[in-house]
């Protein structure tokens, strides 16, 4: 991937073009956005910028191959291991980080969901912060910085990534990948700039989740105690899906407004029409609005870290109402 094929973030790719010609990276960065976005893609295009043998991030010659296929020496891949990012990998990253650069003029490490890390893991990481040796760029991917160590975050350059704008999302899923635009404008729209979402490993996974949400969503349970109290443990036990079921439900209450309106035909939801109408049915435009903006709300308050349970609760009531 060059950074000519990444989808937007044009001004990261011209940051780092510049850079990388001027040969002033800073050691350390953070990338920070939400997930399927492009900031895996954006890590490894810099590191095949790094380790190209034409200097260009060719992506045909031998080091570019290598990249792609994550077996180039002087890359260093940290996932999760489980439930996240163990002490013990970040040992072993320091050791392989202690050697000098195999092939090309630097290592690269990319820590991709860099907030799992336990505490332990973390302050393992922050002594190579502290310390970095001088021939090593490292690359934190996150989409909830805020649970990295501050003092992490202190010593990154943070480079910010946004949610892709919806039509630019369109356009490549009609034009680069042939799909009839009003699949692709519901794929757009469900995306909430996500493209990875829209298109990628992750479509088959959302789409999954939003046939859930839909059941979940009915008025039958919402409006029962019994049924509400479950959902609640459902989605406190899916604490990951959370950010996801809110766009999810952003967009159907949309569709519902503009249902209400008479604007039916801005709906994006083209396939789940009766679902919609079942959510306007009784409803006014100043009840829809009031949900709309609970579930922002409670995504702001989620990314606080604020009692997850109680904001739950709180949401399912203001939804029933």
């Amino acid at each position: 991937m060059t950074f000519d094929q990444i989808i937007g973030h044009q001004q990261q790719k011209d940051i780092f073009r510049r850079a990388i010609g001027a040969g002033r990276l800073a050691h350390a960065y953070l990338f920070e956005g939400p997930e399927g976005i492009g900031k895996k893609l954006m890590a490894t295009a810099v590191a095949r910028a790094l380790c190209c043998l034409e200097g260009t991030g060719c992506g045909s010659c031998a080091a570019c191959r290598k990249i792609d296929h994550r077996n180039h020496p002087d890359l260093h891949m940290v996932e999760p291991e489980g439930a996240g990012i163990k002490i013990e990998q970040i040992r072993r990253l320091t050791r392989e980080l202690a050697y000098r650069p195999v092939e090309g003029r630097k290592k690269i490490c990319i820590i991709d969901r860099a907030d799992s890390m336990n505490p332990a893991a973390g302050n393992a990481l922050l002594k190579t912060l502290e310390e970095p040796p001088g021939d090593t760029i490292l690359i934190l991917l996150s989409s909830h910085p805020e649970r990295l160590l501050q003092t992490i975050r202190s010593r990154c350059q943070r480079v910010p990534f946004h949610r892709l704008p919806r039509e630019e999302v369109l356009t490549v899923l009609t034009e680069r990948l042939g799909i009839e635009e009003p699949e692709a404008r519901v794929l757009a729209a469900l995306a909430e700039g996500s493209f990875a979402r829209a298109a990628g490993s992750g479509r088959e996974e959302f789409g999954s989740l939003r046939r859930e949400v839909f059941a979940w969503f009915s008025a039958e349970r919402l409006t029962d105690p019994g049924s509400r109290l479950r959902l609640a443990e459902e989605l406190d036990r899916r604490k990951d899906d959370l950010p996801d079921i809110i766009d999810i439900l952003q967009t159907l209450y949309r569709d519902a407004l503009h249902l209400a309106l008479g604007r039916g035909n801005q709906a994006v939801n083209v396939d789940a029409t009766d679902f919609i109408t079942r959510l306007a049915g009784g409803k006014t435009i100043h009840s829809l609005l009031g949900k709309i903006d609970s579930l922002e709300q409670v995504r702001r308050q989620l990314e606080r870290n604020v009692n997850r349970q109680l904001a739950i609760n709180v949401l399912l009531e203001r939804l029933a109402a």
